[in-house]
């Protein structure tokens, strides 16, 4: 049940990354067929007015491309974070698992040295009581 609830919290997360992917991919291609084509027009020398009146209009384009890749950027970050914080605690998680598998281990090889020990001594004394009876 956890694990269907998982996927569909991965899913709803990976739907909204590309959603927010397709927003940007669609921003930047707005921004490429209008905006960058007017700025590769030739600058003549001498600018009239109507050039000098797109100067506002290319400040506020660069604006919005660079509000969309802060978004952007701060999505990506944001992801790559939460990244890290998994990882360190699935690390954490491990260590713990390891330590914990290494003294259930010692346990256990304690566990047969004692029953070795025990069935060296009872076969000893059943030979001893084997040899005893034998000379009587």
């Amino acid at each position: 049940m956890a694990a269907i609830r998982s996927e569909k919290v991965e899913s709803t997360g990976k739907n909204s990354n590309l959603n927010a992917a397709s927003e940007v991919e669609a921003g930047i291609r707005d921004f490429v067929r209008n905006d960058i084509a007017q700025l590769r027009r030739p600058m003549p020398s001498v600018r009239s007015d109507a050039e000098a009146a797109l100067e506002p209009n290319t400040e506020a384009t660069v604006n919005n491309v660079n509000s969309l890749i802060q978004r952007v950027a701060g999505t990506s970050l944001a992801e790559i974070e939460n990244l890290i914080s998994e990882l360190e605690a699935l690390r954490d998680l491990l260590h713990h698992e390891g330590q914990r598998v290494q003294r259930e281990i010692s346990g256990y090889a304690q566990l047969s040295q004692s029953a070795m020990k025990s069935t060296r001594m009872i076969s000893d004394t059943v030979s001893q009581w084997k040899d005893d009876i034998r000379n009587i």
